[in-house]
């Protein structure tokens, strides 16, 4: 552990209880508290934003900036390759409860950051599109693409999943006017995605793209759906990443549902009773174990 935060380890039952919530922020999570401004910290700790600095100056820091500076330093001393907020001594507790904590805090910034009127902007053209076609690479972009492919063919959308290079580029050349290619990759600078991206728009189609900000992907396309979360530790996409496209996915198909009125909504139903009954893991569906008599 780290010498600041050792001491707010030490210190902290003897601190007034606001400064203790705030102390237990950067405790479970200290990477994200260094990235996190007064207001976020104060969010997260149910406090106000002058106990944030109290709190900072019981440490002998005049600033919040101070403060963070000096645990930046700290951390960046020690490391852990484990997980941004995990430190090598911790025990089984601190590191669910900490991984738990910066889940949270990341999808609590999701919230505060996403762009509305870009959420709406995208549903419209997905109400509309004659197809939507949804490019990814990578395993993790290529679950999203099949989930949100899957989301959009409950909702009676014409989509596919494509993530062989070639196949984007077939998409891409005819797609046209009022289809949509739906670029998911929150690396965001794969060369050959980002060629298909570009030869889609260039053919007229709207290119949406759930990345993060300021990558070449989000440059080219016509409405970014920008998703910001801590660099993670060990992967190039991690947990959060992960969690944070998921809900922006489960956002754009709920507003979806809504625009498209009581009909996609029956569908739905249908579809959850289809499965419920007929499906594989149906309790009334057939029995298909084993004849052992034959």
């Amino acid at each position: 552990m780290t010498d600041l935060l050792k001491k707010l380890h030490d210190r902290l039952s003897d601190l007034p209880d606001a400064q203790q919530r705030v102390a237990r922020c950067v405790l479970d999570a200290p990477r994200a508290a260094v990235g996190a401004t007064v207001e976020q910290l104060a969010l997260q700790a149910g406090v106000s934003m002058p106990t944030v600095v109290r709190t900072c100056r019981v440490f002998g820091y005049a600033s919040v900036r101070e403060f963070m500076l000096a645990l930046a330093q700290d951390l960046a001393v020690t490391g852990s390759y484990l997980h941004r907020s995990v430190l090598p001594e911790d025990g089984t507790r601190q590191v669910v409860s900490k991984i738990i904590h910066a889940a949270v805090s990341s999808l609590t910034d999701l919230n505060r950051l996403i762009d509305i009127a870009m959420i709406e902007r995208v549903v419209e053209h997905l109400a509309t599109a004659h197809r939507i076609d949804c490019y990814s690479v990578g395993a993790t972009s290529t679950f999203m693409a099949q989930e949100l492919q899957s989301r959009l063919f409950r909702l009676g959308r014409p989509a596919n999943a494509i993530f062989d290079f070639h196949q984007q580029l077939v998409s891409a050349n005819d797609l046209g006017p009022g289809g949509v290619a739906f670029v998911i990759s929150h690396v965001g600078r794969m060369p050959h995605t980002l060629e298909a991206a570009k030869f889609a728009r260039a053919q007229g189609a709207i290119v949406v793209a759930l990345t993060q900000p300021g990558t070449p992907l989000a440059k080219i396309a016509d409405l970014p759906l920008l998703v910001s979360v801590p660099e993670d530790a060990v992967m190039r996409v991690g947990t959060e990443a992960y969690l944070a496209h998921l809900v922006v996915i489960e956002a754009l198909m709920v507003c979806l549902a809504q625009k498209l009125g009581p009909g996609a909504t029956r569908g739905l139903r249908q579809y959850h009773d289809l499965l419920r009954v007929h499906g594989f893991d149906s309790a009334e569906g057939p029995d298909l174990g084993t004849d052992t008599t034959a």
